[in-house]
């Protein structure tokens, strides 16, 4: 059997080329994913917790004096995160409290990035974030007065910074030296502190965990405890076992029905069913062997090539080169090459010495139910439907990702084992919409259906993650947009809480360039005489928006009084829904009742205007002694202004125009327009609530695990492509005779090229169709799996528009993938194919 062993890798040589290159496309595909996966999670750790990206550990539970004794005892290697919450003022603007954090001594620990100037380097220097300079008009050179009173210290600004963290920004950074200056202060919290190298003994109740775990950590405390990280982590391992393990198998099928009739042959020259499936495990096990080494060198290389050129060609680029190369995943790799081509070497040959050597030497039929082989696949293949659809169920009721992937996979295993039952309808049901011409197409493609279903499998797991994909990332983006704007309704909003606004500022707001639409919101100056439960006093009696009789003093309005009244600036906006985010929901307000920003009077008690939603506010119109019942209620988004219905507000007096609410254009620039529009506010007297800044902040990380999941897909597709070209190839490889009988019974080349064009358009819109199909539904579980968990706002969205040209794409695939075998199979001789086996 040695020397069959070598004939047969001389002989079939250029199919074994074929089926390593399977297994080196199938393993380099593992690894690259592991390559690009850690790659995209290292830029999206940088970007959801960059404090901690030059980290080796983050230090939790500290509280602030055993942070700053830990900081004594580590110098420069320990970074100490937190802030003071200090008054901030820059010549003649103000700001009552900003955050104030920390510069790390050690570049190695800091995070923010220079916009211009330089870091601080000793006491008296400071950085000021961009957006407080834009809002402040600080520059580089200017000085700022931190704190009041004795203890305020006056700094230079000696730089500004951009902070790309989405949590921990501050408007001021100064060195820690300086910020230990407010250490008694109340305001000082420091509870973590990012390491460099080893910790060392920790104070009672820390606890020390690598960056990647905190910020996935954090990050799944901010999406309702899912761990986005983790799951995008499992669902691409999943698809890159899936994918390769079909493209690999594809191969090997499709290789080795041709040889059924050879081992068959070898059986009737006296080889015993041992010494065939040894020869057939060790051609195996060459192949495996030496194509997945060289699998996972290609991978490898191929996915850090990726990340260099991704990070070359963009601004801000979506991955970040692995400090070392992902061992698992390369492991993993050669393992899956090894194990799926000795399996999938075995199978076809496993049948072939099970039967008699002169029932293997007969055609092979279609799947038949009525055979014990038939009736075993649907059996299994209706099992794995079954089993894959309770899974996703499970997934869908207890919000499991792994429920998700297993049961995604579980049911995708049944789909391909009901191929030959299913995919052999569809190609009839689409090749009869080509005619008559199309009938010798239709026939071909569909009289070997296991054949049929093996060279659609690729194409199938292409489209089917496309359009999963696709649709997951639009649900995504509907999703944070919809909740943004729960949180952020407003854009902008430039509020006068003095005089109104003069007649033209809302066109001159309309003319700044980033502006797509703006309104003018009309609004009255009411005193505000104090709050009480809903339950006591005789204010509930007259019911909401009456006014009561009298004079309400401090002391009668009970446990909430604010006591002696206070301004208050009360907007209507019935046209809100044409700038806000949210469709006007959150101005759309019942009589007699105001909104108040959650944020504006929420924290400190003395700025609280309630005690709570329910409560009775009452309000005087300016310049009269009648006072209005209004009953509370809390929001968020907007400002310090509140909101009542329009009846409620002409009630209250005249409403003039005291704010302009903006809707920013898609591609605006939001620091600019922000600077834009400030200098317009100081210009006619008005302040600016600034709400595209955790826009700009939410967007840049959406963007990142976009653009990461968009370059996982893509390779994903690429494989799936070269998976479908080379089963194609085999496939025709296969049917030299058959195309030899067809050209000597008067097929000219030219229509046999046609043929088996039309052959794999005919498989690569069933595979389109089909794929499609369940694609839309494992993102709609996913959807329901982890999006309605992770966000409270959660929209379903299919994006029509894309999925309408997965059809002609993966039609001008399939023609793609034919061109080439269609050729090789026209330039044969009829009477050189009928001597190929």
């Amino acid at each position: 059997m040695r020397t069959v062993f070598l004939a047969s890798l001389r002989r079939h040589l250029r199919r074994y080329v074929a089926a390593a290159t399977a297994v080196v496309v199938a393993v380099a595909f593992v690894v690259a994913v592991g390559v690009l996966t850690t790659g995209a999670q290292s830029r999206i750790t940088a970007g959801a917790g960059a404090q901690f990206a030059g980290a080796d550990h983050v230090v939790r539970g500290l509280g602030t004096q055993n942070a700053i004794t830990y900081a004594a005892q580590h110098g420069d290697e320990v970074a100490v995160l937190g802030s003071a919450t200090l008054p901030l003022r820059a010549g003649d603007a103000q700001a009552p409290g900003k955050f104030v954090g920390s510069i790390a001594d050690a570049p190695r620990l800091r995070w923010q990035t220079l916009d211009s100037g330089r870091f601080p380097e000793r006491a008296g220097e400071a950085v000021v974030d961009v957006w407080t300079a834009q809002d402040l008009e600080i520059a580089v050179g200017d000085h700022v007065t931190l704190g009041a009173g004795a203890g305020a210290v006056d700094l230079r600004v000696v730089g500004i910074v951009a902070a790309s963290a989405n949590l921990g920004q501050a408007a001021v950074y100064i060195t820690f030296d300086q910020l230990l200056h407010w250490r008694d202060d109340d305001s000082l919290l420091l509870d973590q502190a990012a390491v460099v190298g080893d910790t060392g003994p920790l104070p009672d109740g820390a606890t020390a965990v690598t960056p990647e775990q905190h910020v996935a950590e954090s990050m799944a405390l901010h999406t309702n405890n899912v761990n986005t990280l983790s799951l995008m982590l499992l669902v691409f391992a999943g698809v890159a076992l899936l994918v390769s393990v079909l493209v690999i198998t594809n191969t090997f099928a499709i290789l080795f029905a041709q040889r059924v009739r050879d081992f068959a042959l070898l059986r009737c020259v006296g080889a015993t069913r041992r010494q065939v499936l040894g020869s057939v495990r060790r051609e195996a096990a060459v192949v495996g062997a030496l194509a997945s080494l060289g699998g996972v060198l290609a991978g490898t290389g191929l996915g850090y090539g990726l990340v260099a050129v991704v990070d070359a060609a963009t601004r801000n680029s979506p991955l970040a080169a692995p400090p070392q190369p992902p061992g698992w995943w390369m492991l993993g790799g050669f393992a899956i090459g090894l194990v799926v081509t000795a399996v999938a070497s075995w199978l076809p040959t496993r049948r072939v010495v099970r039967v008699s050597p002169l029932a293997a030497l007969r055609p092979d039929g279609a799947v038949d139910v009525r055979t014990g082989a038939g009736r075993t696949r649907v059996t299994l293949g209706a099992l794995a439907l079954a089993g894959g659809g309770a899974l996703l169920a499970v997934a869908v009721a207890r919000d499991s990702a792994v429920s998700m992937v297993s049961g995604g996979g579980t049911l995708f295993a049944g789909v391909l084992l009901l191929g030959p039952l299913l995919v052999p309808r569809l190609v009839r049901g689409v090749g009869a919409l080509l005619g008559p011409g199309g009938r010798l197409a239709t026939e071909n493609a569909v009289r070997n259906p296991r054949r049929t279903a093996t060279t659609t499998a690729s194409l199938l797991v292409g489209v089917t993650l496309t359009t999963a994909v696709l649709t997951g990332l639009a649900s995504t983006r509907a999703s944070v947009e919809a909740n943004h704007g729960t949180a952020h309704p407003l854009d902008v909003a430039l509020t006068s809480w003095e005089e109104p606004l003069g007649a033209d500022v809302l066109e001159r707001v309309r003319g700044v360039a980033g502006v797509e639409r703006a309104i003018a919101v009309e609004g009255v100056l009411v005193d505000v005489g104090g709050a009480r439960g809903a339950g006591a006093g005789d204010a509930d009696t007259a019911g909401a928006g009456e006014v009561v009789a009298g004079d309400v003093g401090a002391g009668e309005v009970g446990a909430g009084d604010v006591g002696a009244e206070r301004p208050l600036l009360l907007l209507s906006a019935p046209d809100a829904d044409q700038v806000a985010r949210d469709g006007g929901s959150f101005a759309r307000v019942e009589p007699g009742t105001v909104v108040l920003d959650a944020d504006v009077y929420g924290d400190d008690p003395a700025d609280r205007l309630g005690d709570g939603t329910g409560d009775l506010m009452t309000v005087s119109p300016t310049g009269s002694a009648a006072q209005v019942g209004l009953r509370i209620t809390t929001g968020t988004g907007w400002g310090g202004a509140g909101l009542v219905a329009p009846e409620t507000l002409t009630g209250l007096g005249s409403p003039r125009v005291h704010a302009v609410w903006v809707h920013a254009a898609a591609d605006a620039d939001p620091v600019a327009l922000l600077g834009d529009l400030d200098t317009l506010a100081d210009d006619v007297g008005a302040d600016v609530d600034n709400g595209l800044r955790a826009e700009a902040a939410d967007d840049g990380l959406l963007a990142k695990i976009t653009a990461a999941t968009l370059g996982l897909l893509g390779i994903s597709v690429v494989i799936a492509l070269i998976g479908i070209a080379s089963t194609l190839g085999l496939s025709v490889l296969e049917r030299a005779r058959e195309h030899a009988m067809l050209r000597a019974l008067g097929l000219t080349r030219r229509r046999l090229r046609r043929m088996l064009a039309a052959e794999a358009v005919l498989l690569a819109v069933s595979a389109a169709v089909l794929g499609s199909a369940l694609g839309v539904g494992f993102a709609w579980v996913g959807y329901e799996t982890f999006l309605t968990t992770a966000l409270d706002a959660a929209t379903w969205r299919v994006p029509w528009l894309a999925l309408a040209a997965v059809v002609p794409v993966a039609v001008v695939s399939g023609l793609l993938a034919a061109v080439v075998p269609a050729r090789r199979a026209a330039r044969v001789t009829p009477t050189t194919a009928l001597t190929l086996g």
